[in-house]
This record gives C-alpha cells, sequence and structure tokens, in this order.
C-alpha cells in the first residue's frame, strides 16, 4: 500500500516537470539575447541650392566689354615738390636724428702684436695636435725651469755644455779670493810673459781694487759688485776712470774675448790711469 502511494507521487511530479521545462526554456534565451535598440531613421540628403536668380542688370554687365586701362602719361612733367624749409631745419635740429657713427681708434703697435699673437694661439689651440703641443710645452718649460734652478743652486758650470770654452784658472780661489793676500805684480809679469792677456786684465783690476781699498776710497768685500765698488767712489776723474776700467775687465773677462798684445796695451793703461788719478786726489776715509 505504502509503495503504490509513492510511485503515484514520483508519477505526479514527473508529470509537472515536463510541464515546465518549456517555461524554463524560453525564460533562458530571453535573458541570454542582447537588448534590442530601436532603428533611427536615416537622415535625408541635403536639398540642392536654388539657382540664383539673374537679373537683367547682371545680364548687360556680362554682355558689355571691359574697359582697357590706359598707359602712364609721361609727356605732361610733373610740379616740383620741396619740402618745408621750417620743417627741415626743425628736424635737422632734433638729437633723436643724429645718426653719428662711433670713431674707433687705430690700434699701436703693440695692441697689433698682441692681437696677432692671439690669432696665432687661437688657430694653434682650435687643432688636437695644436693643444697637445701647447700642453706638453708647458709641462717642459717648467721642468726645464726647475732643472736650472737645481742647477744654479748647486753652482754647476754650464757654459760647457754649450761648446765655450773653460775659463783659464787662477793660480788662487777665485770665489774666496783675498786681494791683500795676491803679490799681482809678480802674478801679472806671470800673465803677460805666457800671452795670457785675459787672465791679466784681471789681475789689473783686481789690483786697482786693492789700490782703491789701502786708500780707504772703497771697502772691498768678496761679494760686492763692480757696479756697487762704482757707486762708492765720488764723481769726478778718478769715477770716470773706474768705470772706464770697470767696462772693459766685463768685456774681456766675461766676454771671454781673446786679447792679443796690442788689444792688451789700451786696456792696461785704463787700470794704470785708476791708480794714477787716486794718486792725485784727496784721500777721503770711509766709515
Amino acid at each position: 500500500m505504502r509503495k503504490a502511494n509513492t510511485s503515484r507521487l514520483h508519477d505526479r511530479l514527473h508529470r509537472r516537470l515536463l510541464a515546465l521545462l518549456p517555461w524554463l526554456l524560453l525564460a533562458q534565451a530571453t535573458l541570454a539575447a542582447p537588448p534590442r535598440t530601436p532603428a533611427r531613421p536615416a537622415p535625408a540628403p541635403p536639398a540642392a541650392p536654388a539657382p540664383a536668380a539673374t537679373t537683367e542688370n547682371d545680364a548687360d554687365a556680362d554682355a558689355k566689354p571691359r574697359p582697357w586701362p590706359l598707359p602712364p602719361d609721361r609727356a605732361t612733367p610733373l610740379p616740383a615738390r620741396r619740402p618745408d624749409e621750417a620743417r627741415l631745419r626743425e628736424l635737422q635740429a632734433d638729437p633723436a636724428f643724429q645718426y653719428e657713427e662711433a670713431s674707433v681708434d687705430e690700434m699701436s703697435l703693440w695692441d697689433r702684436f698682441w692681437s696677432w699673437v692671439g690669432r696665432l694661439l687661437e688657430r694653434l689651440l682650435s687643432t688636437h695636435s695644436g693643444r697637445l703641443t701647447w700642453q706638453y710645452g708647458w709641462y717642459a718649460a717648467i721642468v726645464a725651469a726647475l732643472v736650472f734652478a737645481v742647477l744654479k743652486f748647486l753652482q754647476v758650470d754650464l757654459t760647457g755644455a754649450f761648446g765655450r770654452r773653460r775659463r783659464t784658472g787662477l793660480a788662487y780661489d777665485v770665489l774666496a779670493e783675498d786681494i791683500h793676500g795676491v803679490d799681482f805684480p809678480a802674478r801679472l809679469a806671470e800673465a803677460e810673459a805666457a800671452g795670457n792677456f785675459r787672465l791679466a786684465v784681471r789681475l789689473g783690476y783686481l789690483e786697482a781694487l786693492k789700490h782703491l781699498s789701502d786708500q780707504g776710497r772703497l771697502r772691498w768685500e768678496p761679494d760686492k759688485t763692480n757696479h756697487a765698488y762704482l757707486l762708492e767712489l765720488p764723481a769726478g776723474p778718478l769715477r770716470e776712470a773706474f768705470r772706464m776700467a770697470t767696462r772693459q775687465f766685463e768685456y774681456v773677462w766675461y766676454g771671454e774675448l781673446p786679447l792679443t798684445a796690442a788689444q792688451y796695451a789700451p786696456v792696461r793703461a785704463a787700470q794704470r790711469a785708476v791708480r794714477t788719478a787716486a794718486d792725485s786726489s784727496a784721500k777721503p776715509t770711509i766709515a
């Protein structure tokens, strides 16, 4: 009994589901379809413009021929136009119309030289090789200056490196010589007998310095310059004689000038003139 009721209940449910199935399918198709948009009406084509109505005047204007331009009249002379004199003077006096060019001063020779140097450096530094040459040239100059300073500090004689002859040595140390301890007559006789007239000029000049120092006319010092000795002498014949002897000595000794016997004679005479002028003048004493 219970089984029969259950089978009837199942049959009823089955029939109801079959009846609802078409409605479920229709609802699903409705939800899945895209919404429809209303169709817009197509725009109407623009109307063609109506042809302009031609008037009788327009038709007559098109029918009439256009006039040709007349040639210019070159035969009739035109009256000359002259500006107002008062207005012209007013404009000439107006500072706003005074156009004056600034005068450029001419460059001097010195300015032209430096301008030429500037252009030369500009052309040199405009190339790669020129810049390298300038850079390493400065380095070489700095190194050369440092080497020269060191050699001068060490008192290295560089005259032999340039092919100059070595100076003839004295029988005593030149840097630490004491003119009061030298027998100048004997040394002069030896130098003149050997034909070393350049050395004889040196000895004669030192002999003149010793004579002036013994008379108290100057103060002899090993490191003092010849010009300093000259300034210690008062103006007069003695100073001029010593100036001439100093000039000849520096020219022969420091210029390394070889002398002959004929050239040595006037130089020796100028040195003796210093001794003569000193003996003939008053003997001042220096402090």
